[in-house]
């Protein structure tokens, strides 16, 4: 790929995402980190992009917001981590609110595969959510949909999502945000869609926010709330340690979920009218015919043993009998006595294994 190349494909993913990170272009370019750094000086030297830690925002970073298809394919790994350490702060029979974005919806992807949906009801401005819990199999959760206006992340907001937010109350909510700004607090470039958090952070009784280590490097337009307004911050692992350190200082609680063990979600939960079948204490039917299938296999794979076993030693014994009857030829020749004579005699000239002999060869 030549520079021109190079640089209209981090243009055109800056014009999807918003944002890019150096290591991701290296690898998604098949070029070396300091060749992506060049082609990024050299965009941001001519105004078309804006250099930050690791990576380049667009110019107009501030307002852009990624399709929740394109955000769906990011760090999904991470996503998968903080939400599995985020249900620990929902019990069954809650009422929770869970807002727009891609880690949220993961968050409700497991929290719908865990014990703890038992009796939930679940207000949601995110209608990926409220369709994902409407067609689960989870019994006896209830979603709630606020109504309002759809933005590019598939999110609910506006003065509709928030009179009916402002007429309810849960237990807690669970939010993402675009971006994390030190000092300042949670940011969004939709100032609809900062309105409406805000308004779901006001009804509940304890706050959440769900995000990765990336969302330190973005920047936005819209602050929905500071930092000493939730009570605590689930993100990972791959947080920085000065940036760990300078976010504590803001925030109540900050949780960093291990991503050594990154697992992804199945396509399907397993469904409750097919229950998967147990081994425990005995054998499953598909066990047993496996077992047959493996003696099946062990007395074929025996007799062919013993079919190859006689028929190498025939071979053998042929061998012999031929290498045999090589040296009875040798000594006719020396001796001078035909052929003839030695058949007067009844002695045998091909030396081979007599049939009783090869008989009893084959029996074993």
């Amino acid at each position: 790929m030549i520079a021109s190349q190079r640089r209209l494909f981090i243009l055109n993913r800056l014009r999807t995402q918003g944002a890019v990170r150096i290591t991701d272009l290296s690898e998604d370019m098949g070029v070396s980190t300091m060749t992506v750094r060049r082609d990024i000086n050299d965009l941001a030297d001519q105004g078309m992009l804006r250099r930050v830690h690791g990576g380049a925002v667009s110019t107009s970073s501030l307002l852009a917001e990624p399709l929740f298809s394109v955000k769906s394919r990011q760090a999904t790994g991470l996503k998968d981590a903080i939400a599995r350490e985020a249900l620990q702060f929902v019990h069954p029979g809650d009422v929770i609110a869970i807002g727009g974005g891609t880690t949220t919806y993961v968050f409700a992807q497991r929290l719908l595969r865990s014990p703890k949906v038992e009796g939930l009801t679940i207000l949601t401005n995110s209608t990926p959510v409220a369709e994902l819990v409407q067609a689960s199999e989870a019994h006896g959760a209830e979603v709630i949909v606020t109504g309002g206006v759809v933005t590019r992340s598939n999110a609910l907001v506006g003065p509709i999502a928030d009179k009916v937010i402002g007429s309810l109350r849960v237990n807690s909510v669970f939010l993402g945000t675009h971006s994390v700004s030190l000092p300042r607090g949670f940011l969004t470039p939709n100032s609809l869609e900062a309105s409406t958090n805000s308004a779901l952070i006001s009804i509940s009784d304890k706050a959440y926010i769900l995000a990765d280590h990336t969302k330190w490097q973005n920047t936005s337009l819209s602050l929905f709330a500071s930092l000493g307004r939730v009570d605590a911050v689930i993100s990972d692992d791959g947080l920085p340690d000065d940036t760990a350190e300078r976010t504590r200082a803001g925030v109540r609680r900050l949780l960093l979920a291990d991503t050594s063990m990154i697992s992804v979600l199945p396509a399907k939960a397993p469904s409750d009218d097919k229950p998967a079948k147990s081994t425990a204490g005995g054998r499953t039917k598909t066990g047993h015919k496996a077992k047959t299938a493996g003696k099946t296999g062990n007395k074929t794979r025996a007799r062919a043993g013993v079919k190859n076993g006689t028929r190498s030693r025939r071979k053998t014994s042929a061998k012999a009998g031929t290498g045999a009857k090589g040296r009875t030829v040798g000594r006719r020749k020396a001796t001078g006595r035909s052929t003839t004579a030695r058949k007067s005699t009844g002695e045998n000239t091909t030396m081979n294994a007599p049939k009783g002999a090869a008989d009893t060869t084959t029996a074993d």
